[in-house]
């Protein structure tokens, strides 16, 4: 019988309205599932913009393992110094290597072995750093003898990126899931070699706004083309995560379900 491990995925939390519904909801999926293994990227965690040490914190006491980020983690100054004594939260692979932090991580879960978590940033209508594909089959060559269980964090904008860094992979990891744009897609299936996939997991926040931003003021931006201040919605907040399944001896994934509470339905 097949040795399988449970993950759990929480698409990028934002700010207060996330960060509350997340710590209401986190443990009780974390019990139905049965999750060995959880992480949650945690970009905007903090106001929208970045995340500071006790939302880190408070994330990491409600059984999160490791937290993901992307190109949002730089907006607030101080994440700098909690990513460089936090190993367990990352900023992308790819950014060049004189910023500090870590882009992956090889997590020990004891019994249940070690688990491989790679952060990456797309590139296309992004900041043109270095080559994500590059930097995955570099940080393959690192853990790949140490697990086969391992997890990809594509914060990326276009969908075409991410699709494509998935088919490179296939069958070398066992996951790759997708975040930044927070709009959750119905495209989570397991490619032909056995990696899970997903375009992009959804925002765990308020919906009741433009991609996280109060309705009024992404109006205005689009319609004036001038910059309004930032100001993060309130209401109707849902959390968007998956739940993967792998088997830890070949490392594939043999199931991935979309979470979305409350549904759209």
């Amino acid at each position: 019988m097949a040795k399988l491990i449970n993950i759990f995925f929480v698409g990028d939390i934002n700010g207060k309205p996330g960060m509350t519904l997340i710590s209401t909801l986190l443990k009780q999926y974390i019990q139905k599932y049965e999750i060995d293994f959880c992480v949650v990227n945690g970009e905007n965690a903090t106001e929208g913009k970045g995340i500071d040490e006790a939302d880190a914190k408070a994330l990491f006491e409600l059984g999160v393992h490791v937290i993901t980020t992307g190109n949002h983690l730089w907006d607030r100054w101080q994440a700098k110094t909690l990513i460089s004594k936090e190993r367990n939260i990352l900023r992308p692979l790819n950014y060049p290597k004189e910023n500090p932090g870590n882009g992956f991580v090889l997590y020990d879960l004891k019994e249940k072995g070690h688990i491989g978590v790679i952060n990456l940033q797309g590139r296309t209508y992004m900041q043109t750093i270095d080559d994500p594909f590059k930097a995955a089959d570099w940080a393959l060559s690192r853990i790949a003898n140490d697990t086969k269980v391992i997890l990809i964090d594509m914060h990326a904008e276009a969908t075409a990126e991410k699709m494509a860094l998935a088919w490179h992979l296939d069958g070398r990891v066992s996951a790759v899931v997708g975040t930044h744009t927070h709009i959750p897609t119905s495209d989570a299936r397991i490619l032909p070699k056995g990696t899970a996939y997903i375009t992009d997991v959804g925002m765990s926040g308020p919906y009741d706004s433009v991609i996280g931003m109060k309705k009024e003021i992404a109006i205005r931006r689009f319609q004036f083309q001038t910059p309004y201040k930032f100001e993060l919605a309130e209401h109707d907040v849902r959390m968007c995560a998956v739940f993967i399944q792998v088997d830890v001896e070949t490392g594939k994934a043999v199931k991935i379900e979309q979470v979305i509470f409350p549904s759209f339905q």
